[in-house]
């Protein structure tokens, strides 16, 4: 039995910290998290114990953000958050027999500057960006140090890559992140053609992300939106309840109806146009659908996981914004779909947004093989249920 503090710094990088937490915790060893951004919710919710003062900033904090989010972090501190974290951090790692990085170069190198054993998963970095990773400084040195045990990565070309330009093994053994949704093996009832409409979870993106969406799906013809056999689902998270998403919509014409407490959703409307709201029940609604319509990061990158293809829609940030998409779209490869990949200045992206999820409803129906590419890129991208106790099972090894 050892003690262990788990080191991530993001809502993805939180999830996948949870997840090996309890795996670690029900092989015997005593297990603290330190979130360096956000409240570490995914670890609340599972049980375990974080350390460390925290604060939430609007912009969800690192990453890809816009330059008023990056200018919006400064404002709100973040700076001086992050060095007065990592001194924390710094003080509180003595206790701890091993340190797990989940995350990038900022865990990683308060990791390091701690002087203790550590692992480190590099659930941040991919070669499938550039074919290449370069590695920002000084992460390279960091992850060279005897005192890195094990590195793991989230897909098998950046296994192969770093283990070429760090001189040492680096193990690819799947991602934890897909096992939440590999594993729960519910669905909804079957629909001929199901568009899950994943629009993301930080307010007031979320919001906005939302707005946007319904633009689109206002312009479907309307031989789809009268079909019952097609159907429009959408996974909302709790922090935005009805009287606030009413707010939101109301003006422009939307409206809800039949609530229903037994499956936890109910029903925007507008005309002939209807939206599903499902609530607590995201993984359901991304196993469920053919199409993932997204305005997310590791909600599409379970998707694409579970061989769904993904078109997405860029926002207005601080997030998930037009540079966030387009990488996206290289870290997760041919079968995520942008629309602004394929117009000219002034067209109309709403309604070119539509006519893909058309276009690609009707390459599921009728080419097999694309269906087929679906599910390469999965295992290409994404890896193989488990990851969770592979990794778990590698760093027990090392304890």
């Amino acid at each position: 039995m050892a003690n262990l503090l788990l080191i991530s710094n993001g809502h993805g990088e939180d999830i996948s910290g949870s997840l090996l937490g309890v795996e670690l915790k029900k092989q015997g060893h005593i297990v603290f998290a330190f979130p360096m951004v956000g409240q570490g919710i995914s670890y609340k919710k599972v049980g375990i114990e974080t350390l460390g003062y925290r604060k939430e900033f609007s912009t969800g904090g690192l990453g890809y953000t816009s330059f008023l989010g990056r200018l919006t972090e400064i404002l709100e501190g973040q700076l001086t958050y992050l060095f007065f974290s990592i001194i924390r951090l710094l003080i509180i790692s003595r206790k701890f027999d091993l340190l797990i990085v989940v995350g990038d170069v900022l865990p990683l190198l308060a990791s390091w500057m701690s002087r203790k054993k550590s692992v480190v998963y590099l659930v941040a970095y991919s070669s499938h960006y550039e074919g290449k990773l370069n590695l920002p400084w000084p992460t390279s040195n960091c992850l060279k140090s005897k005192r890195v045990l094990n590195i793991y990565t989230r897909d098998k070309l950046t296994s192969e890559d770093l283990s070429n330009q760090l001189k040492r093994p680096v193990l690819f053994l799947g991602n934890p992140f897909m096992d939440s949704v590999l594993s729960n093996k519910k669905e909804l009832n079957k629909k001929s053609f199901r568009l899950g409409i994943l629009p993301g979870s930080r307010r007031p993106e979320l919001e906005r992300n939302i707005l946007m969406i319904l633009r689109v799906l206002e312009l479907m013809p309307n031989y789809i939106l009268l079909d019952k056999n097609i159907s429009f689902d959408m996974a909302l998270v709790d922090s935005l309840n009805q009287n606030d998403l009413l707010k939101v919509v109301d003006k422009y014409g939307w409206r809800i109806i039949n609530f229903s407490i037994k499956t936890n959703s109910f029903i925007l409307v507008k005309g002939s146009c209807k939206i599903i709201v499902h609530r607590n029940s995201f993984a359901e609604v991304l196993r469920s659908s053919d199409l993932i319509f997204c305005m997310a990061g590791t909600a599409a990158e379970q998707s694409i996981g579970l061989a769904k293809p993904v078109i997405q829609l860029p926002g207005k940030g601080p997030q998930f914004t037009s540079n966030f998409a387009e990488a996206q779209r290289r870290l997760l490869g041919p079968t995520v779909f942008c629309a602004q990949e394929n117009v000219i200045d002034k067209v109309d992206i709403y309604l070119d947004t539509a006519n893909l999820i058309l276009e690609i409803r009707e390459r599921l129906n009728k080419d097999p093989v694309f269906y087929k590419q679906c599910i390469t890129q999965a295992k290409l991208r994404l890896g193989y249920e488990g990851g969770t106790k592979r990794i778990v099972e590698s760093i027990s090894y090392l304890l």
